[in-house]
């Protein structure tokens, strides 16, 4: 069936049996005509309508599973699916894993705690059903899940960017050689840093494997992968409607212009998402990839988030462009962004901590930002151990007084 197909026939069913869509749908037939669908109205809905909002399609006994956002932008936000919908998750993750080569008789282990987040159960899942031993890192300390990978022969890690650095300096200190061990193919969910190029590479050199970025959302699907060219983020057209808009107009951008990512998911009939507002920020390319899809590419990947811009001193800056900054450094070991107000400006002051033989850093850091963002930041050395690490999304980014 095509993409214009399931669309109708889900528009069909949400007219007839969903409150949230039933009247945002209205009697036009078309889909420019929908009104864009906001993280907040979907929060909103849920505080309205405790405990899962209108946005259901079915009696609750079709739901089969539960899971909630990370709440970093705001309250969590619990989304339901039937088993067809899980099913649907569980075909998309399977795009992100084959999109990086991942193939029958990897060993894929899934370096996280199992809790309310959804993508790192359907990793798993998704691993199992492409024909690959899937290894679960639940319930595990960091110095057991490197044994883990050891001792099961893992060929692929799936974690967060962060998460596998903090792997990597882990088994330096306990005398792990990553690069000697068997993790062939790194894949990234959880936070964009997979695809900020001085992130990947530091990655792709600690753990002697290739990085590939993925992206996407509890409430929206698994909507976009690299493919082993790495030459952009595919969105999976097959299973997702992409437009491109600026944040500020809500009007459409022409290719190859930043703009925001709207998406409406297709095999999600239960609790789905229409003209959907993701904050994602990117560029937008639909010339074909040398691997053979032709499905639109986000070139570079999610450049940002829309609520994620800061201002400093006049000047906007993403926390992605300060991490690739940060990571040219190797003696840098963790690091916090600060923004505080000062003379009613916004001013920015970086916390980092730096490894043994790391002098100098601090000036070389200040001298960068200054040359590539433009902006003057203060930079402070912190004791080893004083800065949080992160299992889940990072929260690096916090504003002070």
């Amino acid at each position: 069936m095509s993409v214009s197909s399931r669309y109708d026939e889900m528009r069909t069913i949400l007219a007839e049996r969903n409150p949230f869509y039933s009247s945002r749908l209205g009697r036009s037939g078309r889909f420019e005509d929908i009104p864009f669908t906001t993280k907040q109205e979907l929060a909103e809905d849920q505080i309205e309508h405790p405990p899962f909002g209108t946005n259901l399609t079915f009696p609750i006994e079709n739901y089969t599973r539960i899971h909630q956002t990370s709440g970093t932008s705001g309250k969590p936000i619990l989304w339901l699916d039937t088993q067809e919908s899980w099913e649907w998750w569980l075909r998309c993750w399977q795009e992100v894993l084959s999109g990086a080569g991942v193939r029958r008789g990897d060993r894929v282990f899934v370096a996280f705690s199992f809790g309310p987040f959804i993508g790192f159960w359907a990793a798993f899942e998704a691993a199992q059903r492409m024909g690959a031993m899937a290894i679960s890192g639940g319930g595990q300390t960091t110095e057991q899940r490197l044994q883990t990978i050891f001792q099961r022969e893992a060929t692929v890690l799936v974690c967060t960017p962060t998460y596998a650095l903090r792997l990597a300096d882990a088994g330096r200190e306990h005398g792990h050689d990553m690069r000697s061990g068997p993790i062939r193919i790194t894949v990234h969910a959880g936070e964009p840093g997979a695809s900020i190029p001085e992130t990947r590479k530091r990655i792709q050199d600690e753990f002697g494997a290739r990085t590939f970025d993925h992206v996407g959302m509890t409430e929206m699907g698994a909507y976009g992968f690299e493919c082993e060219n790495q030459s952009g983020m595919h969105i999976n057209e097959d299973e997702f409607i992409a437009e491109m808009i600026d944040p500020e107009t809500l009007t459409p951008v022409e290719e190859g212009q930043k703009g925001e990512l709207v998406l409406t998911n297709l095999g999600r009939v239960g609790m789905p998402l229409i003209r959907y507002r993701t904050g994602d920020l990117g560029v937008i390319s639909r010339k074909p990839c040398e691997c053979g899809r032709r499905w639109a590419r986000l070139t570079g990947g999610v450049l940002g988030r829309a609520d994620d811009m800061i201002t400093i001193r006049g000047i906007n800056v993403f926390p992605s462009a300060i991490e690739n900054i940060v990571r040219r450094h190797r003696e840098i070991l963790e690091f916090a962004i600060e923004v505080y107000r000062e003379r009613e400006m916004h001013e920015l002051r970086l916390k980092v901590e730096i490894a043994p033989g790391g002098d100098g850093v601090v000036d070389r850091l200040a001298r960068e930002f200054s040359n590539d963002l433009r902006i003057r930041a203060t930079i402070e050395h912190v004791p080893d151990g004083s800065l949080p690490r992160f299992e889940l999304k990072s929260r690096r980014l916090r504003f002070v007084e």
